[in-house]
């Protein structure tokens, strides 16, 4: 989950080098590190910690006359978070660098080889037998000693590889690990991420498992690793900017993120719903008619967040599309025995398109028979291009790590699919239909109304409950995955214990925890539910626990079981989801901040998880 990137070109590099790492930062910030080539070697600067620490280490070097260089922001695997084990890392001769993210499965035996060659390793990383290997196999020609060593190498790798001996050249591969190129018309670079390009070109290449980019000033070749035949592959143009990435007055990019989200659910269901009649088209999905209607089942499958967003499309979709729905966590998903086939839809939930253990997963349905489609932020990623269908969000760069705008963007597109497949079953009355299309529309406007409300209220209500130790959150039917989904937030960002419940389950055991001492966050909508969840609301105040209510607007029965209760218009059932997430992360952010946590990179977290 490390980022990467490199530059080639006529600027100097390392202001290059250092901007593109600050934007791929929110993937690890154990250590980074930069190497850049000056009068025929090698210069190598890292520094343990976050990138500012990096930052004042080579300060008196923004200006050196380099343009070919490599940085490493590393978010820790093998080996503690160290100076001796960020990258890049080199090889026992000093004039060959190696940048990684990924896992190299074998490095084990692969250093005691290298080691009984007389090789000397200076790290606990896993990453510097890449450095090794290539110095092995290097017989004057770079690109064929990369080739070589990656033959021998197993695991998930993207990798930056420079060689004292040429000044002018930049070698690229990756394998299971996220890797873009960036091309203009006298550099390329390359990066883990797209934002680390943006400031500098928007025309984008994405490299697949075991591909190599060759680069050079303004010039590139892409190889196949196995056969070094070379590949033509098409440019994408990336319609995100460079401001879309920047914090914009805001404190910190998750704020901003949250407050994006009214716009970022419009940019999602726009032109993709027709306001009048609540008619879905979904082009895109990969999917006509005969084969939506052969479906027997449907496999969510999805990792943190984004299978909270799953969770509450099985509610959906069950209700409105009958068909059953499997909701797996990726991770489980890919190694048990899956009973899935031709008649089976597999549906991928993913922020990056990266993450591992969801590509892993649909791989093996694919193999199995199964459609896949894929619902993803990021244009090009691999998840997106080895689907049979895609559905975009439009959420634009998430810098966060705590995800936000994606996870109800992801709820937007799982309901306009959840139309469109309600639709073409003819399971769904057009009337009910136009309603529902009526009401995911406007719920961008709503949330957008109450956001700056609900800021400054939940200002004040934490200043009771930021010192707990523990949370309970609590709700049923559709707000119950948005009980799991806020508990993860405030664990996420302010390191407090925090576990989410479906209210029901208290009496099964949670219910023991509840006293005076812990803060219990119940979502109390007027919805079918209302009666059975207020129930169970009253049995934690009966306990004395501390309730935090948020419920639907003049429901003064709330207030009377708390003085702290966070109200909501009332909007359709179908889409309190949306809603209710707001002010769970608003929770979470303000309570965050109130402890002096660092709120968009959390310790042990990255962005994207795209090892295993």
């Amino acid at each position: 989950m490390c980022g990467i990137v490199g530059y080639v070109g006529t600027r100097r590099v390392v202001p290059i080098l250092l901007e593109g790492l600050r934007r791929l930062e929110y993937r690890g910030y154990d250590s980074a590190g930069l190497v850049y080539h000056f009068e025929n070697k090698l210069v190598r600067y890292r520094a343990k910690g976050k990138l500012v620490n990096l930052e004042k280490v080579v300060d008196d070097y923004i200006g050196v006359a380099s343009s070919t260089g490599i940085g490493h922001t590393r978010w820790a695997t093998h080996g503690a978070p160290t100076e001796g084990n960020a990258h890049p890392h080199t090889d026992c001769t000093g004039e060959l660098v190696v940048v990684h993210n990924g896992i190299i499965e074998n490095y084990s035996a692969l250093k005691k080889e290298l080691t009984a060659k007389g090789h000397i390793f200076t790290s606990e990383t896993d990453t510097e037998v890449l450095a090794h290997l290539i110095e092995e196999c290097l017989q004057g020609d770079l690109v064929a000693a990369v080739r070589e060593a990656l033959a021998r190498v197993e695991g998930s790798y993207a990798i930056g590889v420079l060689w004292a001996k040429e000044p002018e050249l930049l070698v690229a591969a990756r394998n299971h690990s996220p890797l873009v190129m960036g091309v203009s018309s006298d550099a390329c670079y390359i990066a883990s991420d797209i934002p680390a390009l943006l400031p500098y070109t928007r025309e984008v290449i994405f490299l697949d498992d075991r591909e190599m980019a060759v680069l050079r000033k303004g010039t590139y070749t892409i190889l196949q690793v196995d056969d070094g035949s070379e590949l033509e592959k098409k440019i994408t143009v990336i319609d995100w900017n460079a401001s879309m990435a920047e914090k914009a007055g805001y404190r910190h990019f998750m704020l901003k993120e949250i407050f994006e989200q009214p716009q970022a659910i419009l940019n999602t269901i726009s032109g993709r719903i027709v306001p009048d009649t609540g008619i879905v088209d979904l082009p895109e999905i990969g999917l006509d008619s005969e084969a939506i209607n052969k479906i027997e089942r449907i496999a969510l499958v999805a990792c943190g967040t984004s299978w909270h967003a799953a969770l509450v499309a099985k509610y959906w979709i069950e209700k409105w599309v009958g068909i059953p729905v499997e909701v797996d966590i990726a991770s489980e998903f890919r190694y048990r025995r899956l009973l899935v086939n031709d008649r089976v839809l597999t549906i991928a939930i993913s922020q990056s398109g990266e993450t591992a253990d969801t590509l892993a997963g649909i791989r093996r349905a694919a193999q199995l028979g199964s459609k896949v489609l894929t619902i993803c932020n990021v244009v090009g990623s691999t998840m997106t291009r080895e689907a049979d269908g895609v559905i975009y969000t439009h959420a634009g760069p998430e810098i966060g790590v705590a995800s936000t705008k994606a996870f109800t963007c992801q709820l937007a597109a799982l309901f306009l699919l959840t139309l469109y497949l309600g639709q073409v079953r003819k399971t769904i009355d057009p009337a009910v239909q136009k309603n529902l299309g009526t009401a995911l529309i406007d719920i961008a406007g709503v949330i957008e109304t109450e956001l700056p409300r609900l800021q400054e209220e939940i200002k004040v209500l934490i200043e009771r409950y930021y010192e707990a130790k523990d949370f309970l959150f609590v709700g049923r039917g559709l707000n119950f995955p948005i009980a799991l989904e806020g508990a993860l937030k405030l664990k996420e960002i302010s390191y407090i214990h925090a576990e989410g419940y479906a209210a029901g389950e208290l009496k099964h055991g949670p219910i023991a925890l509840i006293d005076r001492d812990m803060p219990v966050v119940a979502l109390v909508p007027k919805d079918s539910v209302y009666l059975k969840t207020v129930s169970n609301v009253e049995e934690i105040k009966a306990r004395q626990g501390r309730l935090v209510l948020i419920g639907t607007s003049g429901d003064q029965h709330l207030s009377a079981l708390t003085d702290d209760v966070l109200y909501l218009p009332e909007v359709d059932e179908d889409l309190n989801p949306l809603l209710y997430t707001i002010p769970a992360q608003l929770l979470a952010y303000e309570i965050a901040h109130r402890r002096g946590c660092d709120v968009d990179q959390p310790r042990n977290l990255a962005k994207s998880v795209t090892v295993e």
